[in-house]
């Protein structure tokens, strides 16, 4: 049995394409001819491969590279070896982002599983619904009554489109994923598995049971958002939850009812956020944060991996543990018990059961 390649490069790209697309100039007897291939790891990309370098960790690999050719920082350019073309540039993994763009579209966004154009015949669209030209809807996809869609816009299969809802032009909704009470701009990804628009978690609780309140709020998703796979997002109760433009959001996230999400932020899988919460814009969530209810953290904050944020925060800052609270002091806390640990000695203080 063959090894499957399931994303093929696009080909035609040359050593001179990839140095323009950097805006950088070759190096004197680089040939701009020369056909790329393809991009790959240092350690294994090939004489006709891009690979880039950023991180001191990688010195041996970037020393021992068969690349065509390496984008690399001015700081590493001296240990490319000879052989590969160095590409110096300031910021080598997101001009290298960009080149595989270029190299690997079809990776950009899921597209049809099916390879399909238009609506499978056994895709279920409602006669209400309303989408545009060159939509692709593939096997299994339900659209319910009042639902439209935008031009280029992909439905994989299994995948389940309320009524009324809104999605927008070249926007891509992976297989088996729900979209219930939305309305969705245009270039969003929503992977597979995702859940937007259902009930948020609110009840009135009481002695004798808790009483349902009904989520009458919507999810409103803006252009160039993109959710990770089996990330639910709970629609509001009594207004809408926002995710703002150009936010990324990763896999497993829970995004509670009421929740605004500002733009350009950045979500880690894991997170959970309570009803009510506002992330203003650029702000940064490492993996596995919980945040409470009713908060504001502001402005390009940045909230490190497992901690718990249970009071506003800032704008710009940099908080971190648990409860959250600025870097520094949390750093000084850790290093306090570590040194009382050590004065401790092996086994000081703990005790026999």
């Amino acid at each position: 049995m063959s090894d499957p390649v399931f994303i093929t490069p696009k080909g035609g790209l040359s050593l001179g394409d990839v140095a323009e697309a950097c805006g950088v100039s070759l190096p004197e007897g680089a040939d701009p001819s020369r056909p790329v291939t393809g991009a790959a790891p240092l350690e294994s990309a090939g004489p006709s491969e891009i690979a880039y370098m950023d991180n001191a960790r990688y010195g041996a690999a970037l020393s021992a590279t068969r690349a065509l050719a390496c984008l690399v920082s001015p700081r590493f350019a001296a240990r490319v070896p000879e052989g590969t073309v160095a590409l110096v540039l300031r910021d080598p993994y997101r001009a290298y982002a960009g080149l595989l763009a270029r190299l690997y579209e079809e990776a950009m966004r899921p597209g049809s599983l099916f390879g399909a154009s238009g609506i499978s015949p056994g895709a279920h669209v409602h006669p209400q619904a309303r989408l545009e030209d060159g939509v692709r809807v593939d096997p299994g996809a339900v659209i319910g009554p009042g639902a439209e869609i935008g031009s280029g816009s992909v439905i994989g299969p299994g995948a389940v489109i309320g009524p009324n809802v809104r999605i927008g032009r070249d926007s891509s909704i992976g297989a088996g994923a729900t979209l219930t009470h939305a309305l969705v701009g245009n270039r969003v990804i929503v992977h597979p598995g995702a859940r937007i628009g259902q009930d948020g978690f609110g009840f009135a609780m009481g002695p004798g049971g808790h009483l349902k309140v009904p989520q009458v709020g919507r999810v409103i998703v803006q252009d160039d958002v993109e959710i990770g796979a089996n990330t639910t997002i709970d629609r509001g109760a009594s207004r809408d939850t926002v995710i703002g433009e150009g936010t990324k959001i990763d896999n497993l996230v829970q995004i509670a009812h009421n929740v605004v999400i500002g733009r350009h932020c950045v979500i880690v899988s894991g997170v959970g956020i309570s009803g009510s919460t506002t992330l203003e814009d650029y702000v940064v969530l490492g993996g596995q944060v919980g945040v409470v209810g009713h908060l504001r953290i502001g402005m390009g904050a940045q909230i490190a991996g497992s901690s718990n944020v249970n009071r506003d925060v800032p704008p710009g800052s940099r908080w971190g543990g648990t409860p959250a609270k600025p870097v520094r002091t949390w750093f000084r806390e850790m290093t306090t018990l570590a040194r009382l640990a050590e004065r401790a000695g092996p086994g000081g203080g703990e005790q026999d059961d």
